[in-house]
Order: structure tokens, then C-alpha cells, then sequence
């Protein structure tokens, strides 16, 4: 047997299962007082005392004072030093956040719904709250996070800082989101598009992991993509390239919502599509829309197939275009799978260069709906340690 590993249902083995418990329901419930981490884990007082002392020892841990029901106690929280990041993306219907010490180190995430069109006030107030409450979570406080990334479901103009689009999310318009959401947050915040992270967060964690030309395509009520090239997201001059859901495929289609007529959005963002549904379904949910498609609803399903339609026509233009290795599908509208997938094949193979089709491959997302989370704590820790070498520069003696 080999002398580095331990021998099972010995005490060392033992012990080191029982540590590695503590140090995950830590990681997925934050920071807890030793009673709450006994709970979670099965483990009994005694045994997390020890563990708990032990981990702290090995600077595994931290331990901050707290009160819990009204009582002195003592937080147990997986050690970060004093820095902590955030990301924060939002949807169309949703805010969600997530802290961590970077993109592979998640400590606690959430979600909050957010009525549809809201204005940009009310998100970043949400978000805020959102941060502030998973900072407290974790045992530390709002000075501790250093860098924060935001992500829009909508061309963002990085010259400007705003929105790119004037049709596109009406209620942030004119809105200087990211420092408007340094006042909240008292931390430096950079604006991103929300495909863009997702895109970097398979890249960094998920699908794309050693991809050089990879797209991210992110099917929810809207469609955008992601661009990876030469290993590094693309983000173009004004930080607008991966704009599919606005690249027209019928020049007398539908008006689009960003002035446009035609665009693939007009034939597979989710106002088409329930739209659609509406004579013979009646009101209904994107999600439940995918729910029926997977219970096998032929109206369902043969709306959803028709938007793996078109959007085959607009990938293939985008796989003559940029020649991608791997194509990575992500959003709600992924989970039916085939029934988008496989007409969406069709077309790509029937409009594409057929060598660039045939290099092409097609996967899910592996991170689901945290890619972007994902990826917006990667861009903030990017702009962390462009901060501390800044720092470092200017501390340095000439």
C-alpha cells in the first residue's frame, strides 16, 4: 500500500472524512457556529469541536465572534485572508450573486426575482442587498470585498458604460451602472454582458476549459453570445461583439425590439415563442413551456424545434465567420436539448462552409446558470490583481 494514503476505516481515515464534511457544508452554507455546522453535518458536538480546532490550526478556518438568538457565539467560516470578490448577474426576470475568493472558490450565491422591465434602481438596490447579506453570511464585512463584476442581458458600450442599445432593457438607459453600484457597494464594480461571463466562466471552470476558439451561446428570453478567441474573450472595439440575438436573418421579418427588423431574436426570444403557444396553450411561462417540451407537448416541442431552426441559419454565419472549435449551449432553452439541438444542426450543416461545420463541435454548458456568475468573478479578480499591481508599482522605489 502506498505510505501517502490512508488505510480505510482507520482513525486518520476517519478523521480526514469528518474534516472534509465540516469544510463542505461550509462552503456551501457559509458560515456557521459550531452547533449549526453538527446539524448540517451529523457530526457530533464533540467531534466538530475537535475538527473545528483542528482546521483552525491549520489556518483552514476562521473564527469570528458573533450572536446567534440572542446568545454569544462564535462563527466558523472557510478562511479567505481579507479579500473577497463579487459577482452579480442579471436576467430578465432574476438578480443573482456570488461571493468568493475567485472563480473556482465560490463561499455563498443567491438569487432574488425581479419583475420583468424593472428599473435600474430597483436591480442594483436588490443586488446590494443581495451582496451585503452574503458578506455577512460568510462571517466578514463589506470593506473585505475588493473588486466587483456586473453583468446586463444587453449590449454594454465599454466606452460609455452604459447600455449600448436604446430598446434593450428601456430601465437602465442613461444609467451609469457600474459607478452608480460602487456608491452601494463602496468597492470598485466593472460592467460586463452577462454571455460574455458566461462565456468566461466555461472558459475558466466549465465546457470551454482548454478551448482556443470557442463560442458561448446562451438560449434564455433572449439569445446572446459569448466569443473565446485565441484562448481570451473577445469583447471587440466597443465591447458589443457576440451580439447573435441581433444579427438579422430576415430583413422583412418582425421589428425587434432594438430597432431592427428580422432579427434572430424576433424568431426565438421568448415573446415569439409564447406568442406562438398563445392560441392554443394560452398564458404561459418559459419555463413551463420547456417543462411541457420535455413532458413531450408536440405544440411545445415543434416551437422550440422551429427556433433551433433559425437559430441554426445564424450560428452557421457565425461558424463561416470565427471557425470555432467548439460550440457551448447555455440558458433555459438548453435544457430540451435535442428538440433545439438537432434542428439546429440541420440548418448549420445545410448553410455553413461544410469544413467548418465538420470541425465544429457541439456541448452543453457544465456550468448551467452559474456561468455567469462564475465568469463575472473571474473579471473581478482580474480587476483585483490589476489593482494590487498597480499598487505595488507605484509602492516599488525608482
Amino acid at each position: 500500500m502506498n505510505s501517502g494514503q490512508l488505510a480505510p476505516g482507520s482513525q486518520a481515515s476517519l478523521r480526514e472524512s469528518n474534516r472534509l464534511r465540516v469544510l463542505d457544508a461550509l462552503r456551501v452554507q457559509g458560515a456557521m457556529t459550531q452547533v449549526e455546522i453538527a446539524g448540517q453535518t451529523g457530526l457530533s458536538p464533540a467531534t466538530v469541536s475537535n475538527m473545528v480546532k483542528e482546521l483552525d490550526a491549520a489556518g483552514a478556518v476562521e473564527l469570528a465572534p458573533s450572536i446567534r438568538n440572542g446568545r454569544r457565539a462564535v462563527l466558523v467560516s472557510l478562511a479567505t485572508g481579507n479579500t473577497l470578490l463579487a459577482g452579480i448577474a442579471f436576467g430578465d426576470r432574476d438578480v443573482r450573486v456570488a461571493i468568493g475568493t475567485g472563480p473556482r472558490d465560490v463561499l455563498a450565491s443567491q438569487r432574488m426575482p425581479l419583475p420583468a422591465d424593472h428599473p435600474a434602481d430597483e436591480g442594483m438596490e436588490r443586488a446590494a442587498r443581495l451582496v451585503h447579506d452574503l458578506v455577512e453570511k460568510v462571517g466578514k464585512s463589506m470593506p473585505d470585498v475588493r473588486a466587483v463584476c456586473l453583468g446586463l442581458p444587453a449590449p454594454v458600450d465599454s466606452v460609455s458604460g452604459q447600455v449600448g442599445s436604446e430598446g434593450i432593457l428601456p430601465g437602465w438607459r442613461g444609467v451609469a451602472v457600474a459607478s452608480e453600484m460602487e456608491g452601494h457597494l463602496r468597492a470598485p464594480v466593472v460592467l460586463d454582458n452577462t454571455a460574455n461571463l458566461a462565456a468566461l466562466g466555461e472558459l475558466k471552470c466549465g465546457a470551454l476549459q482548454g478551448i482556443e476558439h470557442g463560442v458561448y451561446i446562451k438560449l434564455s428570453y433572449g439569445v446572446g453570445a459569448g466569443l473565446i478567441l485565441g484562448g481570451e474573450l473577445f469583447r471587440g472595439s466597443a465591447g458589443t461583439a457576440g451580439e447573435i440575438g441581433h444579427l438579422t436573418i430576415d430583413e422583412n421579418g418582425p421589428v425587434c425590439r432594438c430597432g431592427n427588423r428580422g432579427c434572430l431574436e424576433t424568431f426565438i426570444g421568448s415573446r415569439a415563442l409564447l406568442d406562438a403557444l398563445a392560441p392554443t396553450h394560452g398564458a404561459l411561462s418559459l419555463r413551463e413551456v420547456v417543462a411541457r417540451a420535455l413532458d413531450g407537448d408536440p405544440g411545445c416541442r415543434r416551437v422550440l424545434s422551429d427556433a433551433g431552426r433559425h437559430l441554426g441559419v445564424a450560428v452557421a454565419g457565425l461558424v463561416n465567420l470565427v471557425n470555432p472549435e467548439v460550440i457551448v449551449l447555455g440558458g433555459l432553452l438548453s435544457r430540451v436539448g435535442e428538440v433545439i439541438t438537432a434542428p439546429m444542426l440541420a440548418s448549420l450543416e445545410r448553410c455553413a462552409i461544410p469544413s467548418a461545420a465538420a470541425s465544429v463541435s457541439l456541448r452543453p454548458a457544465r456550468l448551467d446558470t452559474d456561468a455567469d456568475v462564475v465568469g463575472a468573478l473571474a473579471v473581478a479578480e482580474e480587476r483585483h490583481a490589476a489593482a494590487e499591481g498597480l499598487t505595488a508599482a507605484l509602492a516599488a522605489p525608482t
